[in-house]
Protein backbone atom coordinates (compact mmCIF):
# COMPACT_ATOMS: atom_id res chain seq x y z
CA UNK A 1 0.00 0.00 0.00
CA UNK A 2 3.21 2.34 0.29
CA UNK A 3 4.49 1.99 -2.86
CA UNK A 4 0.99 2.27 -4.05
CA UNK A 5 0.89 5.52 -2.19
CA UNK A 6 4.48 6.73 -3.46
CA UNK A 7 3.46 5.70 -7.31
CA UNK A 8 0.21 7.61 -6.85
CA UNK A 9 2.06 10.83 -5.92
CA UNK A 10 4.69 10.08 -8.39
CA UNK A 11 2.62 10.12 -11.15
CA UNK A 12 0.24 13.27 -9.58
CA UNK A 13 3.71 15.42 -9.12
CA UNK A 14 4.82 14.33 -12.87
CA UNK A 15 0.97 15.44 -14.15
CA UNK A 16 0.94 18.76 -12.04
CA UNK A 17 4.16 19.87 -13.01
CA UNK A 18 3.22 19.62 -16.61
CA UNK A 19 0.09 21.62 -16.09
CA UNK A 20 2.26 23.73 -14.82
CA UNK A 21 4.59 23.80 -17.62
CA UNK A 22 1.82 24.33 -20.17
CA UNK A 23 0.34 27.17 -18.21
CA UNK A 24 3.44 29.02 -17.55
CA UNK A 25 3.93 28.57 -21.07
CA UNK A 26 0.83 28.18 -23.68
CA UNK A 27 -2.87 28.83 -22.63
CA UNK A 28 -3.29 28.70 -18.22
CA UNK A 29 -5.69 26.27 -17.26
CA UNK A 30 -7.54 27.11 -13.71
CA UNK A 31 -9.47 24.00 -12.02
CA UNK A 32 -12.67 25.55 -9.64
CA UNK A 33 -13.97 22.99 -8.03
CA UNK A 34 -17.97 23.46 -7.02
CA UNK A 35 -19.35 21.18 -4.41
CA UNK A 36 -21.42 21.69 -1.49
CA UNK A 37 -23.91 19.67 0.63
CA UNK A 38 -27.51 18.46 -1.19
CA UNK A 39 -29.75 21.25 -2.23
CA UNK A 40 -27.23 23.92 -2.00
CA UNK A 41 -27.62 24.92 -5.30
CA UNK A 42 -24.46 23.77 -7.24
CA UNK A 43 -26.11 23.33 -10.49
CA UNK A 44 -27.87 26.81 -10.35
CA UNK A 45 -23.98 28.57 -9.12
CA UNK A 46 -22.55 27.08 -11.93
CA UNK A 47 -25.03 27.73 -14.92
CA UNK A 48 -25.61 31.42 -13.78
CA UNK A 49 -21.93 32.15 -13.69
CA UNK A 50 -20.71 30.40 -16.82
CA UNK A 51 -24.12 32.83 -17.92
CA UNK A 52 -22.80 35.58 -16.53
CA UNK A 53 -18.98 34.89 -17.99
CA UNK A 54 -20.31 34.93 -21.67
CA UNK A 55 -22.71 37.81 -21.08
CA UNK A 56 -20.76 39.95 -18.25
CA UNK A 57 -23.03 42.96 -18.12
CA UNK A 58 -23.96 42.07 -14.75
CA UNK A 59 -20.55 41.65 -13.26
CA UNK A 60 -18.80 44.74 -11.95
CA UNK A 61 -17.17 43.32 -9.35
CA UNK A 62 -15.35 41.00 -11.71
CA UNK A 63 -12.35 43.98 -12.46
CA UNK A 64 -11.37 41.84 -15.75
CA UNK A 65 -15.17 42.07 -16.83
CA UNK A 66 -16.03 45.75 -16.09
CA UNK A 67 -12.34 46.95 -17.12
CA UNK A 68 -12.63 44.92 -20.50
CA UNK A 69 -10.11 43.05 -19.97
CA UNK A 70 -12.22 39.72 -20.68
CA UNK A 71 -12.34 40.45 -24.66
CA UNK A 72 -14.28 37.13 -25.30
CA UNK A 73 -16.13 33.85 -23.33
CA UNK A 74 -17.04 30.61 -24.91
CA UNK A 75 -17.65 27.34 -24.01
CA UNK A 76 -15.11 24.52 -24.99
CA UNK A 77 -14.91 20.49 -25.39
CA UNK A 78 -13.63 19.41 -21.94
CA UNK A 79 -10.50 18.09 -21.50
CA UNK A 80 -11.46 14.80 -19.81
CA UNK A 81 -12.65 12.34 -22.02
CA UNK A 82 -13.67 9.75 -19.54
CA UNK A 83 -16.35 12.73 -17.33
CA UNK A 84 -19.36 13.76 -18.25
CA UNK A 85 -19.97 16.80 -19.32
CA UNK A 86 -21.81 19.51 -17.39
CA UNK A 87 -25.30 20.13 -19.09
CA UNK A 88 -25.10 23.79 -19.01
CA UNK A 89 -27.49 24.14 -22.07
CA UNK A 90 -29.91 22.22 -20.69
CA UNK A 91 -29.90 23.58 -17.72
CA UNK A 92 -30.18 27.29 -18.52
CA UNK A 93 -32.96 26.37 -20.40
CA UNK A 94 -34.83 24.99 -17.55
CA UNK A 95 -33.79 28.62 -16.01
CA UNK A 96 -34.93 30.56 -18.24
CA UNK A 97 -37.65 28.85 -20.77
CA UNK A 98 -41.12 30.03 -21.11
CA UNK A 99 -41.91 28.30 -17.74
CA UNK A 100 -38.78 28.99 -15.27
CA UNK A 101 -37.95 25.86 -12.67
CA UNK A 102 -34.82 24.70 -11.00
CA UNK A 103 -32.83 22.20 -12.89
CA UNK A 104 -31.79 18.84 -11.53
CA UNK A 105 -29.28 18.32 -8.99
CA UNK A 106 -25.96 17.28 -8.82
CA UNK A 107 -25.29 13.47 -8.47
CA UNK A 108 -22.17 12.76 -10.06
CA UNK A 109 -19.21 14.18 -11.05
CA UNK A 110 -19.05 16.15 -14.13
CA UNK A 111 -16.88 19.31 -16.39
CA UNK A 112 -17.10 21.85 -18.24
CA UNK A 113 -14.62 24.07 -19.68
CA UNK A 114 -14.78 27.78 -20.31
CA UNK A 115 -12.48 29.76 -22.50
CA UNK A 116 -11.58 32.98 -21.77
CA UNK A 117 -10.24 35.78 -24.71
CA UNK A 118 -8.05 38.61 -22.26
CA UNK A 119 -5.92 40.99 -22.46
CA UNK A 120 -3.10 41.27 -19.31
CA UNK A 121 -2.28 44.48 -18.35
CA UNK A 122 0.86 46.30 -17.67
CA UNK A 123 3.99 46.63 -20.67
CA UNK A 124 3.83 43.13 -20.99
CA UNK A 125 0.58 42.83 -21.65
CA UNK A 126 0.43 45.46 -24.68
CA UNK A 127 3.37 43.48 -26.00
CA UNK A 128 2.43 40.24 -25.83
CA UNK A 129 -1.28 40.84 -26.97
CA UNK A 130 -4.39 38.54 -26.02
CA UNK A 131 -4.13 35.45 -24.61
CA UNK A 132 -6.57 32.22 -23.82
CA UNK A 133 -7.08 31.35 -19.89
CA UNK A 134 -9.25 27.78 -19.66
CA UNK A 135 -11.31 27.56 -16.52
CA UNK A 136 -12.29 24.28 -16.00
CA UNK A 137 -15.18 23.54 -14.01
CA UNK A 138 -15.68 20.36 -12.27
CA UNK A 139 -18.78 19.82 -10.21
CA UNK A 140 -19.03 17.17 -7.87
CA UNK A 141 -21.16 16.21 -4.35
CA UNK A 142 -20.38 17.03 -1.42
CA UNK A 143 -21.40 14.10 0.48
CA UNK A 144 -18.01 12.37 -1.64
CA UNK A 145 -16.00 14.98 -0.14
CA UNK A 146 -16.89 14.32 2.65
CA UNK A 147 -15.74 10.97 2.45
CA UNK A 148 -12.17 11.79 3.06
CA UNK A 149 -12.57 11.48 6.88
CA UNK A 150 -12.79 7.42 6.34
CA UNK A 151 -9.44 7.28 5.25
CA UNK A 152 -8.18 7.61 8.45
CA UNK A 153 -10.82 5.39 9.90
CA UNK A 154 -10.80 1.94 10.57
CA UNK A 155 -14.26 0.16 10.20
CA UNK A 156 -14.72 -0.60 14.30
CA UNK A 157 -14.33 3.35 14.66
CA UNK A 158 -16.69 4.44 11.82
CA UNK A 159 -19.21 1.85 12.77
CA UNK A 160 -18.94 3.38 16.60
CA UNK A 161 -18.90 6.69 15.58
CA UNK A 162 -22.22 5.95 13.20
CA UNK A 163 -23.90 4.00 15.42
CA UNK A 164 -23.64 6.30 18.07
CA UNK A 165 -25.04 8.88 15.44
CA UNK A 166 -27.92 7.06 14.36
CA UNK A 167 -28.97 6.34 17.97
CA UNK A 168 -29.53 9.96 18.40
CA UNK A 169 -32.06 10.57 15.68
CA UNK A 170 -35.63 9.00 15.31
CA UNK A 171 -34.57 8.33 11.66
CA UNK A 172 -32.50 5.58 12.59
CA UNK A 173 -34.70 3.47 14.66
CA UNK A 174 -35.69 1.28 11.61
CA UNK A 175 -31.95 0.00 11.27
CA UNK A 176 -31.23 -0.09 14.78
CA UNK A 177 -34.41 -2.82 15.12
CA UNK A 178 -33.00 -4.44 12.16
CA UNK A 179 -28.91 -4.79 13.41
CA UNK A 180 -30.39 -5.39 17.05
CA UNK A 181 -31.44 -8.95 15.55
CA UNK A 182 -28.23 -9.87 13.61
CA UNK A 183 -25.58 -11.80 15.27
CA UNK A 184 -22.10 -10.17 14.08
CA UNK A 185 -20.10 -12.81 14.76
CA UNK A 186 -22.40 -15.82 13.03
CA UNK A 187 -21.30 -16.60 9.56
CA UNK A 188 -21.73 -14.28 6.38
CA UNK A 189 -24.92 -14.45 4.97
CA UNK A 190 -25.43 -12.35 1.79
CA UNK A 191 -29.51 -11.70 1.99
CA UNK A 192 -28.71 -10.78 6.01
CA UNK A 193 -25.85 -8.22 4.53
CA UNK A 194 -28.10 -6.91 1.87
CA UNK A 195 -30.91 -6.40 4.16
CA UNK A 196 -28.96 -4.16 6.54
CA UNK A 197 -27.21 -2.62 4.11
CA UNK A 198 -30.81 -1.31 2.68
CA UNK A 199 -32.04 -0.36 6.16
CA UNK A 200 -28.60 1.32 6.74
CA UNK A 201 -28.97 3.64 3.07
CA UNK A 202 -32.69 4.23 3.97
CA UNK A 203 -31.53 5.78 7.17
CA UNK A 204 -29.12 8.10 5.65
CA UNK A 205 -31.34 9.16 3.35
CA UNK A 206 -33.80 10.10 5.70
CA UNK A 207 -30.90 11.82 7.92
CA UNK A 208 -30.51 13.99 5.04
CA UNK A 209 -33.70 15.02 4.55
CA UNK A 210 -34.27 16.35 8.07
CA UNK A 211 -31.11 18.54 8.09
CA UNK A 212 -28.47 16.02 8.96
CA UNK A 213 -25.29 16.61 7.10
CA UNK A 214 -22.40 14.28 8.57
CA UNK A 215 -23.81 11.69 6.68
CA UNK A 216 -21.48 8.79 5.35
CA UNK A 217 -20.54 7.29 3.49
CA UNK A 218 -21.46 9.30 0.62
CA UNK A 219 -21.97 6.98 -2.24
CA UNK A 220 -24.80 5.58 -0.38
CA UNK A 221 -26.72 8.87 -0.80
CA UNK A 222 -25.76 9.09 -3.92
CA UNK A 223 -24.57 5.74 -5.84
CA UNK A 224 -24.81 5.77 -9.56
CA UNK A 225 -23.59 2.75 -11.81
CA UNK A 226 -22.00 1.15 -7.88
CA UNK A 227 -26.01 0.79 -6.91
CA UNK A 228 -26.14 -3.04 -5.45
CA UNK A 229 -22.40 -3.75 -5.87
CA UNK A 230 -20.62 -5.48 -2.91
CA UNK A 231 -18.77 -2.25 -2.51
CA UNK A 232 -21.65 -0.38 -1.09
CA UNK A 233 -23.57 -3.42 0.81
CA UNK A 234 -22.42 -2.71 4.17
CA UNK A 235 -22.90 -1.31 7.10
CA UNK A 236 -21.77 -0.29 10.94
CA UNK A 237 -21.92 -2.74 12.86
CA UNK A 238 -21.20 -3.18 17.07
CA UNK A 239 -17.85 -4.31 17.69
CA UNK A 240 -17.78 -7.76 18.83
CA UNK A 241 -14.52 -7.35 20.11
CA UNK A 242 -13.05 -10.66 18.09
CA UNK A 243 -14.73 -11.77 14.91
CA UNK A 244 -13.93 -15.53 13.26
CA UNK A 245 -12.61 -15.24 9.64
CA UNK A 246 -16.25 -15.41 7.14
CA UNK A 247 -18.23 -13.95 9.63
CA UNK A 248 -20.48 -11.22 9.14
CA UNK A 249 -18.10 -8.46 11.14
CA UNK A 250 -15.35 -9.74 8.93
CA UNK A 251 -17.26 -9.28 5.25
CA UNK A 252 -18.66 -5.54 6.42
CA UNK A 253 -14.92 -4.49 7.40
CA UNK A 254 -13.85 -5.79 4.27
CA UNK A 255 -16.06 -4.64 1.85
CA UNK A 256 -15.70 -0.98 3.99
CA UNK A 257 -12.08 -1.06 3.19
CA UNK A 258 -12.85 -1.90 -0.18
CA UNK A 259 -14.80 0.99 -0.34
CA UNK A 260 -12.28 3.35 0.93
CA UNK A 261 -9.68 1.96 -1.81
CA UNK A 262 -11.72 1.35 -4.63
CA UNK A 263 -14.00 4.21 -4.46
CA UNK A 264 -12.86 7.13 -2.29
CA UNK A 265 -9.40 6.88 -3.02
CA UNK A 266 -9.87 7.13 -7.04
CA UNK A 267 -12.31 10.21 -6.50
CA UNK A 268 -9.04 12.11 -4.85
CA UNK A 269 -6.85 11.02 -7.38
CA UNK A 270 -8.41 11.35 -10.14
CA UNK A 271 -10.74 14.71 -9.34
CA UNK A 272 -9.93 16.42 -6.30
CA UNK A 273 -6.52 16.30 -6.32
CA UNK A 274 -5.93 18.45 -9.26
CA UNK A 275 -8.50 21.43 -8.17
CA UNK A 276 -6.61 25.04 -7.72
CA UNK A 277 -9.76 27.09 -6.88
CA UNK A 278 -12.60 25.53 -4.86
CA UNK A 279 -16.20 27.36 -3.91
CA UNK A 280 -18.07 25.35 -1.21
CA UNK A 281 -21.65 26.22 -0.81
CA UNK A 282 -24.20 25.97 2.07
CA UNK A 283 -27.41 26.60 2.48
CA UNK A 284 -26.93 28.05 5.98
CA UNK A 285 -30.57 30.07 5.89
CA UNK A 286 -32.14 25.83 4.99
CA UNK A 287 -30.09 25.11 8.41
CA UNK A 288 -31.01 27.64 10.86
CA UNK A 289 -34.89 27.17 9.68
CA UNK A 290 -34.34 23.36 10.49
CA UNK A 291 -33.25 24.48 14.06
CA UNK A 292 -30.25 24.30 16.01
CA UNK A 293 -29.24 20.67 15.63
CA UNK A 294 -29.16 21.49 12.25
CA UNK A 295 -26.90 24.41 12.05
CA UNK A 296 -24.62 22.00 14.37
CA UNK A 297 -24.54 19.66 11.77
CA UNK A 298 -23.47 21.70 9.53
CA UNK A 299 -20.38 23.60 11.69
CA UNK A 300 -19.21 20.10 11.48
CA UNK A 301 -19.91 19.39 8.19
CA UNK A 302 -17.52 22.24 6.92
CA UNK A 303 -14.68 21.32 9.38
CA UNK A 304 -14.76 17.86 7.92
CA UNK A 305 -15.07 19.29 4.35
CA UNK A 306 -12.15 22.32 5.10
CA UNK A 307 -9.91 19.49 6.77
CA UNK A 308 -9.78 17.89 3.13
CA UNK A 309 -8.05 20.27 1.68
CA UNK A 310 -4.92 20.05 4.36
CA UNK A 311 -2.42 17.98 2.48
CA UNK A 312 -0.39 16.34 5.21
CA UNK A 313 -3.58 14.61 6.77
CA UNK A 314 -2.61 11.35 5.88
CA UNK A 315 0.02 9.50 3.60
CA UNK A 316 -2.51 9.03 1.04
CA UNK A 317 -3.60 12.61 0.58
CA UNK A 318 0.26 14.01 1.14
CA UNK A 319 1.20 12.00 -2.23
CA UNK A 320 -1.99 13.59 -4.20
CA UNK A 321 -1.00 16.93 -3.23
CA UNK A 322 2.94 16.80 -4.10
CA UNK A 323 3.45 19.76 -5.95
CA UNK A 324 0.55 21.09 -5.99
CA UNK A 325 -2.21 22.76 -3.39
CA UNK A 326 -5.72 24.31 -3.46
CA UNK A 327 -5.00 28.23 -3.16
CA UNK A 328 -8.35 29.52 -2.70
CA UNK A 329 -11.57 28.17 -0.92
CA UNK A 330 -14.73 30.14 -1.18
CA UNK A 331 -17.42 29.39 1.70
CA UNK A 332 -20.55 30.95 -0.03
CA UNK A 333 -23.80 30.97 2.06
CA UNK A 334 -26.58 30.56 -0.95
CA UNK A 335 -30.20 31.83 -1.34
CA UNK A 336 -29.33 35.35 0.02
CA UNK A 337 -32.20 36.44 -2.17
CA UNK A 338 -34.87 34.67 0.54
CA UNK A 339 -33.49 38.34 2.66
CA UNK A 340 -34.16 41.45 2.38
CA UNK A 341 -30.11 43.07 1.69
CA UNK A 342 -30.31 44.59 4.94
CA UNK A 343 -29.92 41.31 6.59
CA UNK A 344 -26.98 40.47 4.24
CA UNK A 345 -24.15 41.37 6.77
CA UNK A 346 -25.74 39.04 9.58
CA UNK A 347 -25.96 36.38 7.19
CA UNK A 348 -22.29 36.90 5.99
CA UNK A 349 -21.00 37.35 9.48
CA UNK A 350 -22.69 33.76 9.96
CA UNK A 351 -21.05 31.78 7.49
CA UNK A 352 -17.58 33.45 8.35
CA UNK A 353 -18.25 32.37 11.92
CA UNK A 354 -19.03 28.78 10.78
CA UNK A 355 -15.71 29.23 8.34
CA UNK A 356 -13.66 30.70 11.51
CA UNK A 357 -15.14 27.67 13.77
CA UNK A 358 -14.19 25.29 10.85
CA UNK A 359 -10.28 26.69 10.49
CA UNK A 360 -9.92 25.65 13.97
CA UNK A 361 -11.35 22.54 14.36
CA UNK A 362 -9.35 21.30 11.41
CA UNK A 363 -6.40 22.94 11.97
CA UNK A 364 -6.22 24.11 8.51
CA UNK A 365 -3.35 26.69 6.62
CA UNK A 366 -2.01 27.16 3.72
CA UNK A 367 -4.51 28.87 1.25
CA UNK A 368 -7.08 32.18 1.11
CA UNK A 369 -9.95 31.42 2.80
CA UNK A 370 -13.10 33.73 2.07
CA UNK A 371 -16.71 33.72 2.93
CA UNK A 372 -19.99 35.36 1.58
CA UNK A 373 -23.41 36.00 1.04
CA UNK A 374 -24.46 35.43 -2.61
CA UNK A 375 -28.04 34.26 -4.75
CA UNK A 376 -26.67 32.51 -8.15
CA UNK A 377 -29.86 33.29 -9.39
CA UNK A 378 -31.78 35.95 -7.78
CA UNK A 379 -35.83 34.46 -7.62
CA UNK A 380 -37.13 37.38 -5.41
CA UNK A 381 -37.79 41.36 -5.10
CA UNK A 382 -37.48 43.08 -2.51
CA UNK A 383 -40.56 44.94 -0.63
CA UNK A 384 -42.18 46.33 2.38
CA UNK A 385 -45.18 46.03 4.04
CA UNK A 386 -47.31 46.75 6.97
CA UNK A 387 -47.93 44.16 9.49
CA UNK A 388 -49.60 44.56 12.76
CA UNK A 389 -48.47 47.94 13.33
CA UNK A 390 -45.28 47.31 12.09
CA UNK A 391 -43.36 47.68 8.67
CA UNK A 392 -41.17 44.40 7.74
CA UNK A 393 -38.57 44.40 4.80
CA UNK A 394 -39.91 41.25 2.71
CA UNK A 395 -39.36 40.12 0.11
CA UNK A 396 -41.81 38.46 -2.47
CA UNK A 397 -41.37 35.37 -5.34
CA UNK A 398 -43.60 33.12 -6.42
CA UNK A 399 -43.73 29.58 -4.79
CA UNK A 400 -42.15 26.41 -5.92
CA UNK A 401 -44.80 24.09 -5.06
CA UNK A 402 -47.73 26.67 -5.71
CA UNK A 403 -46.87 28.99 -8.38
CA UNK A 404 -48.70 31.44 -6.19
CA UNK A 405 -47.26 35.33 -5.53
CA UNK A 406 -46.34 35.67 -1.63
CA UNK A 407 -44.14 37.46 0.31
CA UNK A 408 -41.26 36.32 2.77
CA UNK A 409 -39.96 37.85 6.40
CA UNK A 410 -38.17 35.08 7.66
CA UNK A 411 -37.21 36.89 10.77
CA UNK A 412 -34.39 39.38 11.96
CA UNK A 413 -31.05 37.32 12.08
CA UNK A 414 -29.11 38.55 14.94
CA UNK A 415 -26.31 40.67 14.73
CA UNK A 416 -23.73 38.27 17.28
CA UNK A 417 -24.05 35.29 15.07
CA UNK A 418 -22.78 33.67 18.45
CA UNK A 419 -26.63 33.99 19.31
CA UNK A 420 -27.22 31.17 16.66
CA UNK A 421 -23.90 29.03 17.09
CA UNK A 422 -23.66 28.78 20.77
CA UNK A 423 -26.97 27.05 21.12
CA UNK A 424 -26.11 24.89 18.32
CA UNK A 425 -23.46 23.29 20.08
CA UNK A 426 -25.41 23.59 23.26
CA UNK A 427 -27.39 20.85 21.67
CA UNK A 428 -30.53 22.64 22.33
CA UNK A 429 -33.30 21.72 20.27
CA UNK A 430 -35.03 24.76 19.20
CA UNK A 431 -34.24 28.42 19.18
CA UNK A 432 -35.03 30.41 22.26
CA UNK A 433 -35.37 33.88 20.79
CA UNK A 434 -37.03 33.16 17.25
CA UNK A 435 -38.81 31.29 14.54
CA UNK A 436 -36.75 31.76 11.39
CA UNK A 437 -39.06 30.80 8.47
CA UNK A 438 -37.87 30.09 5.02
CA UNK A 439 -40.20 29.59 1.66
CA UNK A 440 -38.87 27.86 -1.84
CA UNK A 441 -39.07 30.28 -4.58
CA UNK A 442 -39.63 29.07 -7.96
CA UNK A 443 -36.88 31.02 -10.71
CA UNK A 444 -38.28 34.40 -11.80
CA UNK A 445 -39.32 34.43 -15.82
CA UNK A 446 -36.40 36.57 -17.08
CA UNK A 447 -35.60 39.07 -19.57
CA UNK A 448 -32.55 39.93 -20.19
CA UNK A 449 -31.25 42.63 -22.02
CA UNK A 450 -28.36 42.04 -24.39
CA UNK A 451 -24.82 41.48 -22.78
CA UNK A 452 -26.81 40.61 -19.46
CA UNK A 453 -26.48 37.49 -17.81
CA UNK A 454 -29.11 36.40 -15.45
CA UNK A 455 -29.99 38.19 -12.19
CA UNK A 456 -27.89 37.50 -9.17
CA UNK A 457 -26.29 38.83 -5.81
CA UNK A 458 -22.55 39.21 -5.49
CA UNK A 459 -21.79 36.24 -8.28
CA UNK A 460 -19.87 38.82 -9.04
CA UNK A 461 -17.61 39.36 -5.77
CA UNK A 462 -17.47 35.60 -5.98
CA UNK A 463 -16.01 35.24 -9.09
CA UNK A 464 -13.15 38.29 -8.35
CA UNK A 465 -12.47 36.25 -5.40
CA UNK A 466 -12.01 32.83 -6.71
CA UNK A 467 -10.59 33.92 -10.19
CA UNK A 468 -9.92 37.38 -10.69
CA UNK A 469 -6.11 37.23 -10.02
CA UNK A 470 -5.58 35.13 -13.00
CA UNK A 471 -7.48 37.09 -14.99
CA UNK A 472 -5.08 40.44 -15.24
Amino acid sequence: MVLGNLADGMTRGVENLGDRISGAFFEPVIRLGVTGLSRAGKTVFITSLVANLIDRGRMPQLIAASSGAIRAAYLQPQPDDTVPRFAYETHLAALGGPSPHWPESTRAVSQLRLSLRVQPSGLMGALSGPRTVHVDIVDYPGEWLLDLALLDKSFANWSAETLARARSRQSGAAFLALLDQADVTARHDEPRAQALAGAFGAYLQSARDAGAADLTPGRFLLPGELAGSPVLTFAPLPDPGRAPRGSLWREMERRFEAYKSRVVKPFFRDHFSRIDRQVVLVDVLGAIHKGPETLNETRQAMAEILGAFRPGRNAFLSSLFLGRRVEKILFAATKADHLHHSQHPRLTAIVEALVKEAKARADFAGANTGAMAIAALRATVEDRIEHQGRTLDVVRGKLADTGKEAALYPGDLPEDPAQLLSPARQGHTEWLQQDYRIMRFAPAAMQLKPGDGPPHIRLDKAAEFLLGDRLT
